[in-house]
Order: structure tokens, then sequence, then C-alpha cells
């Protein structure tokens, strides 16, 4: 009964985050369009919580061995719960993205958390299994999270979105504190690594800062700059990390060939994922005039597939070995990729993205368990708390940069068909003047609002044609992404099955 409690701790918990990012880009659209706000802030809604996720995370999994796995889970299931009440009752874009970045500090401590909390639990098969159920049962919990979400937004606000983190919060920590034991590593040091966190936000922080200004498709010297800076200030971070006593990174982790394969196959992939899959609310309601629910169903065929095979799907590396199900998986999501870049303007749901949502939901069920299942094993149990912090830090960081860069490719295909399609067409001056003046929120999905009533049908046209060109041309690099990461899966992961420990 113990380990159910724990199981089901960890399950809730972690549904916490995956839910309020679902619903939360489903309700982007809507937000945007509330604020009037460009694409580079409605981007930093997200990536404002990516970024202190990536960089915190492994902070997160090093406290967790430290003070305790359950103190430190319970601690930033607290401090998310709270910062989702600041982003409910956000007054501007400022002060939503400062809540949202806290709530990635809360996030940095309880995602680690879970998945340490039922590897100190768990062992061998059965803690494939448990793994799987957590994967399975979290993701079913988060198929509420985008129907609830683009409910919430189109009948209420999107502010109600945040609050549904609070009662989910309250379970957790009831359960935590009266149904879990404390586990942590006695042998673990009690110095913390905040030059590391510090290098690793500033790294992040000023690489995505200066993708997102790249993507006005001019030549921005200052983006190239604070691109120049993240990728110093990393390169400082990896330097630091081999030199700190204690690093919240081990370098020595990565001497294991199956833990740095694993985590260089999750970059690739996380980026095609995380990187494609937030553009698709913005094509679903701003081109295809989806409603935000129907909007946040649309994925429910991943979801579900990811709830019936999960339990199926987390033995399997136990049965046959990682590298078989982790190529198929890539491969398999890459045709799911490929199908979303499909459609045209309108059409039924169920012959354009009901395919693709099932044939990528299909391809998760085949690397999402097993990956987490590969990284753990590729570890001692005593730093399975370090070593999922890593996976996830590199998970999180691949969508934060990818996001960011795929912005970049879709707003340069937009840019060179909207232009022209404008140039051509028989609208006003004062037409091209707005337009040009607001381009960012046009990149963002939306018109913005002063259009003439004669041009309007015209601009939003052309916006749509191009912003759905765009769309396709993130999707098929995102297939691209996604057969690199199935080809480094094949050669770099051996065959058979893994010892817990294996280099």
């Amino acid at each position: 009964m113990a380990k159910t409690w724990v199981l089901a701790a960890a399950i809730v918990g972690s549904s916490m985050t995956f839910i309020d990012g679902s619903a939360v880009n489903v309700a982007l659209p809507i937000l945007q369009a509330d604020f009037h706000a460009s694409a580079a802030d409605v981007q930093w809604v997200v990536e404002g919580y990516s970024l202190f996720l990536s960089a915190l995370i492994l902070i997160g999994g090093s406290l967790g061995d430290i003070f305790g796995r359950r103190l430190i889970f319970s601690i930033g299931i607290a401090a998310f719960a709270v910062a989702s009440l600041a982003c409910a009752f956000a007054p501007n874009m400022n002060v939503l993205i400062l809540a949202r970045c806290i709530q990635g500090c809360g996030g940095a401590l309880a995602v680690p958390g879970s998945l340490a909390l039922i590897s100190a639990t768990y062992q061998g098969v059965a803690r494939g299994q448990a793994i799987g159920t957590w994967s399975g049962a979290a993701s079913l919990t988060a198929a509420a999270g985008p129907v609830i979400g683009g409910y919430l937004a189109q009948h209420f606000s999107w502010r109600y979105v945040f609050l549904i983190n609070l009662p989910l919060a309250v379970v957790v920590l009831v359960i935590a504190f009266w149904h879990v034991e404390e586990s942590r590593d006695d042998a673990a040091d009690f110095t913390v690594d905040w030059l590391g966190a510090t290098l690793a936000t500033a790294g992040l922080g000023s690489l995505v800062y200066g993708l997102i200004r790249l993507q006005d498709g001019q030549l921005d010297i200052a983006g190239l700059v604070c691109c120049a800076a993240g990728v110093v200030l990393l390169g400082a971070f990896l330097a630091c990390e081999q030199r700190e006593k204690v690093p919240m990174m081990p370098l020595s982790l990565f001497a294991s060939k199956v833990f740095s394969a694993a985590n260089i196959y999750t970059f690739f992939l996380y980026a095609a994922l995380g990187g494609s899959l937030y553009f698709v609310p913005f094509a679903l309601i701003d081109v295809q005039g989806y409603s935000p629910t129907a909007a946040g169903a649309a994925f429910l065929p991943f979801v579900f597939i990811q709830f019936a095979a999960s339990r199926w799907s987390g033995g399997l590396v136990e049965r046959i070995g990682p590298r078989t199900p982790l190529v198929i998986g890539a491969a398999v999501a890459a045709a799911g990729f490929a199908l979303f870049a499909r459609p045209g303007i309108g059409g039924s749901y169920w012959t354009t993205y009901f395919p693709a949502a099932t044939v990528l939901g299909i391809g998760g069920a085949f690397f999402i368990a097993p990956l987490t299942t590969t990284v753990l094993d590729a570890v001692g149990r005593e730093r399975s708390g370090t070593a999922s912090g890593i996976n996830n830090a590199v998970a999180r960081t691949a969508g934060l940069v990818a996001i960011a860069a795929m912005g970049i490719v879709l707003a340069g295909v937009f840019a060179r068909g909207f232009d022209p399609a404008i140039a051509h067409a028989h609208v006003s001056s004062a037409t091209r003047a707005l337009v040009n003046e607001h381009r960012a929120q046009l990149v963002a999905g939306t018109l913005p609002p002063g259009v003439p009533a004669g041009d309007r049908a015209i601009v939003e046209r052309a916006q749509h044609e191009n912003y759905l060109a765009g769309f396709r041309a993130v999707m098929l690099t995102g297939a691209a992404v996604s057969l690199l990461s199935a080809a480094l899966a094949w050669f770099l992961i051996p065959p058979g099955r893994i010892k817990s420990g294996a280099s």
C-alpha cells in the first residue's frame, strides 16, 4: 500500500505541470488577443516557465537527493500552486511572464522529485511498470487539461486555466505528508551548485532571447550578440561543472554511453515535439477556426494512446532492450509530424488532424516510457534523482530552444509569402502601414484591430494562408529532426537489455 501512495503522489504532482502546460498552450491564442500581445510576448509566457524549469531542474534533482525527495517535491508543489494563483490575477503580460518564471522554479523542484520517488521505491521490472503507469496515468489526467483549458478560455477567461492547479496541489501535499516516507542519498554532500545554476539560467535565457529577437527576419545585431553570449555562458557552465566539487550536473554520469546516448536522443526528439506542437493551437484556432475547446480536444487521440499502451511500453526495455522501441518511436513520430503538414485550410478534423495526432501518439507509446526507463537504468539507484533531473532538463531545454528556433522558421516562411501578397493586393495605403506596424501580431496568428472592413477579408486570407505555410514548414522540420533522433538511437544505443548502472 505504501508504494501505491508514492505512485499516486508522483502521478498527481506531475499532472499539475502537464495540465498546466497543455491547458495554457491552448489558451495562448485567447490570451494573445486579450492583451493584444506580439508573437514574442506570447512565446515568453511559455519560454519564461520553461527557462527556469530547464535551468533549475538539475538543482531540484540534487536537492532531493541531499535534503529528502519528499520534502523538495512538496516545496515545489506548493511554490507552483502559489505562482499559479499569481498567474490567474496577472494585470498585464509582464506580471504574467514573471509569475510563469516562478512557476518554472516550483516545477524544477517537483518534476524530478516525482520520478525520483518512484525510482527509490520500485526496483527491476516493477520499476519499469511503475514508470509506465506514471506516464500513462499522468497523460490521461493531462488529457483533461487542453479540453478544460479551452472550455474555460472560450466561455469564461484564460485566467481560470491557472486555478485548476490549486485543488491538485492540496491533494498532492496531503498524500505526501501522510503516506510517503522520506528518502535521500545518505552519502550526498550538502553543497549546492548555485554558480552552475546561475550560469545555466543566464546562458539559456540569453540564447532564447537572442533567437526570439531574430524572428523579425532582419539582421539583428543585438540578437546575434545575445545568442553568442548564451553559447559562451553555457560553455562556462560546462567548465564550471567539471571543476565543481558537487556539481548539479555531474559530468561523470555521461561516462555511461547509454546515459549519454539517451540524453542526445532526448534532446533532438523533444526539440521536435516541443518546438512543433507549440504552434498547433494557433493553427487550429486562428487559421482553421476551431473553438478553443475543440482545439483542446484535438490531441486526445495522442493522450489516450499513451494511457492505453503505457504499462506495456514501460516493460519493453526490460524485455527487448531500449534501441528497438526508441528507433520505432522516433520514426513513427516523424510520420505523425509529416501528417500535420498535410492539411490545407478547412476540411473535417477526422481526415486532417485526427490521423496526425493518432500516428504521433503511436510513436510516443514506443519512446516516452522506454526512454525514461533507459535513463534511470543507466545509473545507480542512489543517483536516480540527479539522473532524472538531467534528463528532464535536456527535454525541457530542447523544447525551450526549439520553440524560439522554429519561430524563426515560421516567421521567415510567413514573411516570404505575406509581403508579396499584400504588395500585390488592392488594399489601402493605411492598411499596408497598419500590417507593417503590427507584423509581430500577425505572425502570432491573429489580425490586429483597426483593419478597414473593406480590406479585412484580403488581409485575413493572406495571413491565414501564410501562417499555414509557416506551420507546415515547422512540422516538416519536426519530422526531419525526429528521423535524426531515430538514426541516433540506432547508432548510439546498443542492442539488447541494459543492466542497471550499465556503462
